[in-house]
């Protein structure tokens, strides 16, 4: 049995792809939120929304073309942040980095 914990022998995987699921979350729920809640609203929910979710907002203003409406970026954000937690997934997968179900040959 010399497994790696499956918690915290593959810590830096978990935090890694929970802060991103989280962030992405967060950006899909501030899409929504947006069509019900006024952009200076004092609410703290969608305060700490926008907390939390400004920096990928910004970056996804970046990479996207001008056209693009400022409401649809929260669910661009959202794709890109998806994106980056699945090829971030598979990368630590490929380098034997993340954890696994099923018992290694051995």
């Amino acid at each position: 049995m010399d497994q790696p914990h499956f918690i915290l022998g593959h810590l830096p995987f978990w935090l890694v792809t929970y802060s991103l699921a989280v962030v992405g979350w967060t950006l899909f729920g501030r899409f929504l939120m947006q069509f019900f809640v006024a952009p200076d609203s004092r609410l703290y929910i969608w305060r700490w929304f926008r907390l939390l979710t400004d920096w990928a907002v910004r970056a996804a203003a970046l990479l996207v073309p001008r056209y693009v409406q400022p409401q649809w970026l929260p669910l661009v954000a959202a794709f890109w942040v998806f994106t980056v937690r699945m090829g971030f997934g598979i990368a630590m997968f490929a380098a034997g980095l993340a954890p696994s179900v099923a018992p290694t040959a051995g």
